[in-house]
């Protein structure tokens, strides 16, 4: 597995016993764009199939569930990663977990500036820049938050959420208390990171670092 993140084995050793934790990742490996901005239509690769399929063979906790942004390579992703895990399970699809996502309330007024930009800019842009059209950071982070906490397993298991590089870097680095992002820190293709909670906190661990933050602001008293 070389090309996955070399974080990535170590942190399945450093999360914690006795309750259920979230996995939300990138899709694996796929073919390379013509254009600035990534087709939906492309696939994955055939090596991004074995890699994902391999990865899913390597979790060590039985998967509970898989939910996945409507875009087919994320929708395949999350079906390697079953089959690496010897489990038949339905992929659950959600659209918050694709492009624009649970950060953007109106295309039309942001589209023009994701085209120009590229993703990284326009994500680093959305650190610091409030625009017309696009939810605080905070707002969607909270609505993902959610989403995660509702769709969690029992305890030692694993709930599998597919998406993109723009929806996992600005909820990550958000999370963080990050004010920019570049491409050193943009996520790779099949990475994630690995979330649980308890009754005041959500943690985290993202390229083998573990990190905390309160709910509070993002879920109030849900817990």
């Amino acid at each position: 597995m070389r090309k996955l993140h070399p974080s990535l084995m170590g942190s399945v050793h450093k999360l914690p016993d006795g309750v259920p934790i979230t996995l939300f990742t990138r899709h694996s490996l796929r073919e390379l764009p013509n254009e600035a901005i990534v087709s939906y239509t492309l696939p994955l690769t055939e090596a991004g199939v074995t890699l994902a399929n391999e990865w899913g063979g390597n979790l060590m906790r039985p998967i509970a569930s898989v939910h996945s942004s409507p875009v087919g390579r994320c929708i395949d992703t999350g079906k390697a990663m079953l089959e690496g895990a010897k489990q038949a399970l339905d992929i659950n699809i959600n659209p918050l977990l694709t492009e624009p996502g649970c950060y953007v309330q109106d295309m039309s007024k942001v589209g023009k500036q994701f085209v120009s930009l590229g993703p990284v800019d326009f994500i680093d842009r959305h650190f610091n820049e409030p625009w017309e059209g696009l939810l605080p950071l905070e707002d969607g982070c909270a609505v993902l938050l959610r989403h995660f906490y509702e769709a969690q397993g029992m305890a030692n298991t694993l709930t599998i959420h597919v998406t993109h590089d723009t929806i996992l870097a600005a909820f990550i680095y958000h999370l963080m208390g990050c004010s920019h992002v570049d491409q050193n820190a943009w996520p790779w293709m099949l990475e994630g990171a690995f979330l649980w909670f308890d009754q005041k906190k959500v943690h985290w661990i993202w390229r083998g670092e573990l990190h905390s933050t309160s709910l509070s602001p993002y879920l109030g008293s849900i817990c």
